[in-house]
């Protein structure tokens, strides 16, 4: 029996993180095919070992047109998904996208209705959700009883990014740039959707990118969540803590690791494993594409993490008022 064709990807951007993506694609997929890349400076060429025979394309319609390319995926900054994914869509190519799905809960809605309209496969990469702490925490979730409370937290680091590191988000800052992951896991962790937003914000964009914010969430059944997203100059902190009638759980995944204390404060601690986020997002990506199955991160999901994003400044810029979900796009 011979072996299915390999599915010819296009990615388009190679910054850092798209670079990593091609990586994972050139030396530890070997069931799927890097085509061709699309960056800024084709001139550069893909200083990768075995990049050789991969295409470099200096515009992404150009890309998206070759005829070698069965699918794409955008690693972009997220003001050009909206176009970018269109035009994937309009030439029937399954699209995976770098998180957040878009910069606005109307573009993100536009990019998931076009896409279901065309029967085009869409996948949000929301990475974090293939953590091993993550899963870890998934796994052990009934160990806390009936949850009463989430809090999440995460602050990255400042340095590394450009001057203009907040256009290509709109000019909206740290919650919609990473802080976004964390109001994907609300849903994914309580397995509801939010129904009141409440946030505020120590900077309003688009004048000033926000690197602090401060958000209340309240799910379909009532259930709290906290969440904390800030821009610090050292000490990465990624944590969430799930509290129970059973028990509580704190799970730290920069430290990847989790402690669990019962009703009677016993506790039990474990490490988990180091996660290549990305590797396991793009094979997920490629099993559904090659088994014809739903994306394992839907557009829907990409468009609710936008549009709970979206509820957050519109909470901001009325000063803090409670915002009720679902928006009008």
């Amino acid at each position: 029996m011979t072996a299915p064709p390999k599915i010819g990807l296009g990615l388009i951007g190679a910054g850092r993180h798209g670079i990593r993506y091609a990586r994972h694609l050139l030396q530890d997929i070997p069931d799927a095919r890097l085509h061709a890349v699309c960056r800024q400076h084709p001139e550069q060429g893909l200083d990768i070992p075995g990049s050789e025979a991969v295409r470099i394309y200096g515009r992404p319609e150009d890309l998206i047109a070759d005829p070698l390319v069965d699918a794409i995926i955008l690693v972009v900054p997220p003001v050009l998904h909206k176009d970018l994914c269109l035009a994937a869509v309009a030439a029937r190519k399954p699209v995976l996208i770098e998180k957040p799905l878009a910069t606005t809960y109307p573009d993100a809605c536009i990019m998931v209705e076009a896409a279901a309209r065309a029967g085009v496969p869409l996948m949000t990469a929301h990475t974090l959700r293939f953590d091993a702490t993550i899963q870890s925490l998934l796994a052990s979730r009934a160990r806390i009883g009936q949850p009463r409370q989430l809090v999440l937290t995460s602050h990255i680091e400042t340095k590394g990014r450009s001057a203009d590191h907040a256009d290509g988000y709109g000019r909206r800052g740290a919650l919609l740039e990473f802080g976004v992951h964390l109001l994907d896991l609300v849903r994914v962790l309580t397995g509801e959707e939010i129904e009141t937003v409440q946030c505020g914000l120590d900077h309003m964009p688009p004048g000033h990118p926000e690197t602090f914010s401060k958000v209340q969430l309240r799910t379909k059944s009532g259930m709290p969540c906290s969440i904390e997203v800030a821009r610090v100059a050292a000490g990465r902190v990624g944590r969430a803590e799930w509290i129970g009638s059973e028990g509580r759980l704190l799970a730290d995944w920069t430290n990847r690791h989790i402690r669990y204390t019962d009703g009677a404060s016993r506790s039990e601690e474990w490490s988990t494993a180091l996660s290549p986020t990305v590797l396991t997002t793009l094979r997920e990506f490629l099993r559904a594409l090659q088994q014809h199955t739903s994306m394992p991160i839907t557009g829907e999901d990409g468009c609710r993490a936008v549009e709970i994003a979206e509820a957050c400044y519109r909470s901001a810029e009325a000063g803090g008022t409670i915002v009720t979900l679902p928006l009008r796009a």
